[in-house]
C-alpha cells in the first residue's frame, strides 16, 4: 500500500466529552469544512449502536469531503460503515488478525512507543504507525508515560514506515515535532475543544509551515 498519510498535515481525532457542548457530527463538519483529510472516530464509552449510528453518519460526511475515515479499535463498527481502516493499540487485535478480518485494501494504524513496539508494527504489516505520547496528556484515560522526542528521533532515522505524532501536542510545541522529522501531527482536544476549530486549524498549520521554513 502507498503511504496512507501522504499530504495528511493534521489528523483529528473525535472527543464528544471535550467538545465543548457539540456533538461529534458537528465538529467533524467543522474539521472538513476547515480542509481536514483524515478523521478517526475514537469513542471509547459509547454504545455499540451509537457508534455505528455516529460512524455512518461521519463515513457519509468523509466520503463527500474526499477525506479518509478511520475507526478506533473496532473492527466490526469499521467493517459496516465501510470505513477506510481501523487504528488499534498495542492491548488489541494482533494486525495480522484485523488484516484477515478487514481485508487488504484498507488501512491500519498501530499505536507504539518503543522501538521495539515500532520495528514489530512495521514487520506485522501496518500501514502506518502512531508514535508517542510525545509530551504529557490528559485526554487519554489509559495512555502510558511520554515516551518524549527522542522516540520520534529514532523513528525518524531508523524506519521507513509512515508514523503520526500524538500526545500533549500544542501549537505552542508543533514546531518541535516538525523540527525533528514528523509531517503528520494527531491531536484531539488542541482542536475538538476550541470555540472556533476552523480558526485553531489555521493557526496550527501556520505554525507547522513556519517551523518548516526555518
Amino acid at each position: 500500500m502507498s503511504n496512507p498519510l501522504h499530504n495528511i498535515d493534521l489528523y483529528c481525532l473525535t472527543s464528544e466529552e471535550h467538545s465543548l457542548g457539540r456533538s461529534n457530527l458537528e465538529v467533524v463538519r467543522a474539521m472538513l469544512d476547515a480542509g481536514i483529510k483524515l478523521i478517526q472516530y475514537r469513542e471509547k464509552d459509547k454504545p455499540g449502536r451509537v457508534k455505528l449510528e455516529e460512524c455512518s453518519a461521519i463515513r457519509k460526511l468523509t466520503r463527500e469531503a474526499g477525506a479518509l475515515f478511520l475507526v478506533n479499535d473496532d473492527v466490526a463498527v469499521a467493517q459496516a460503515v465501510d470505513a477506510d481502516g481501523v487504528h488499534v493499540g498495542q492491548d488489541d487485535l494482533p494486525v495480522p488478525v484485523v488484516r484477515r478480518l478487514i481485508g487488504p485494501d484498507k488501512i491500519i494504524g498501530l499505536s507504539t512507543h518503543s522501538p521495539d513496539q515500532a520495528r514489530a508494527a512495521a514487520t506485522a504489516g501496518a500501514d502506518y504507525i502512531g508514535v508517542g505520547p510525545i509530551f504529557a496528556t490528559k485526554t487519554k484515560k489509559d495512555v502510558c508515560a511520554p515516551v518524549g522526542l527522542e522516540y520520534l528521533e529514532w523513528v525518524t532515522a531508523n524506519l521507513s514506515i509512515p508514523f503520526v505524532v500524538i500526545g500533549g501536542i500544542k501549537e505552542h510545541n508543533i514546531g518541535e515535532v516538525i523540527h525533528r522529522g514528523a509531517s503528520c501531527v494527531a491531536m484531539i482536544t488542541e482542536i475538538v475543544a476550541k470555540p472556533d476549530i476552523a480558526g485553531q486549524i489555521r493557526a496550527l498549520r501556520n505554525a507547522m509551515n513556519n517551523t518548516i521554513k526555518e
